[in-house]
């Protein structure tokens, strides 16, 4: 549902808001069964509920794909392939930035969740996708599918032309 819409003689931008926008994420399209390699200044582990948290200039990278934040702490699922544990979760807030390919996205916080191949982004979404920015209260991504889902708020602005023309 499209809320505002102005078009005007020699405008060069138009702002756009709705509530819900679907976005295809070419660039966010991941295979979430690829190795997950994190990085930070510290590491707390907490085997009584299969967490570990990772503080201070988390870096996590899983093929391609790249996400930043002040703490990430990763959930694991008991009894994996061999008995072992595997990353079900990755819950991530202070800052968070998610790069793949030409796209990005910076939320407050997000969660990963890789049995699934889903990324919840909240709090003051922003996407860029070349040119091309869009800010909302949340973002779903389906990285199996490579698509997205904007929710709440959702504001862009179209470039129509050259100032002045």
């Amino acid at each position: 549902m499209i809320l505002g819409l102005g078009l005007g003689g020699g405008m060069g931008a138009v702002p756009v808001m709705a509530q819900n926008t679907n976005i295809a994420f070419g660039g966010l399209k991941h295979d979430s069964s690829q190795p997950v390699e994190v990085s930070s200044d510290s590491l707390e582990v907490n085997q009584a509920d299969g967490s570990a948290s990772f503080k201070g200039n988390v870096v996590v990278t899983q093929g391609e794909m790249k996400m930043t934040a002040a703490l990430m702490t990763v959930l694991y699922a008991q009894g994996g392939q061999g008995g072992g544990s595997q990353i079900q979760k990755i819950n991530a807030s202070g800052g968070v930035t998610l790069v793949n390919g030409s796209e990005a996205a910076e939320s407050q916080e997000a969660v990963y969740s890789l049995d699934t191949g889903t990324v919840v982004m909240t709090g003051d979404v922003l996407l860029t996708q070349g040119a091309t920015a869009l800010s909302s209260n949340r973002l779903v991504i389906d990285l199996n599918a490579g698509t997205g889902t904007m929710e709440g708020r959702v504001k862009t602005v179209f470039q129509t032309g050259t100032n002045g023309n």
